[in-house]
């Protein structure tokens, strides 16, 4: 059994400015202790990430993703079957809600499900206007001395 501990973040609250959202963040990843469903988040490109869900028992329409502008929520809820009498049930039913933070430009690709796996593809488009370019320096003094040069030749 997983026991977790309780974390103060106040001294580090008392001594930074700008950073709640980050500090709430950790508090609800230590929060957590729902681990149901299964799944795992990797890097798969440059720009390019992917979370894998193991929804055993789920169809594509049980599952419904929802993607908001700095989150993605994917949420499940499997109909209850009254007609069965089950003596011991290790299979997960019900329902679930699983929130991820994005970062700025993470965009969701596409989704597939396949063999009881949700696989949701993420990438990074960042605006042309936001990514780094190359500035021209100007040399200030450079036109007055060709100026010069010209006028007496």
């Amino acid at each position: 059994m997983r026991t977790y501990e309780t974390y103060d973040l106040s001294p580090l609250r008392r001594s930074t400015v700008g950073f709640d959202r980050l500090f709430n963040l950790a508090n609800e990843a230590i929060d957590a202790s729902d681990n149901y469903p299964l799944y795992d988040i990797e890097r798969i490109g440059e720009d390019q990430y992917q979370i894998s869900f193991a929804l055993a028992g789920f169809t594509p329409d049980d599952v419904t993703i929802t993607a908001e502008q700095s989150s993605l929520t994917v949420e499940g809820r499997q109909p209850r079957s009254s007609d069965r009498a089950y003596l011991y049930r290790g299979i997960p039913a019900g329902w679930f809600r699983r929130v991820f933070n994005l970062s700025e430009y993470i965009k969701v690709k596409d989704a597939t499900f396949e063999n009881g796996v949700l696989r949701i593809v993420l990438v990074r488009e960042v605006p042309e206007a936001m990514k780094p370019r190359r500035i021209a320096i100007e040399s200030a003094g450079n036109d007055n001395q060709n100026d010069r040069r010209n006028q007496a030749a």
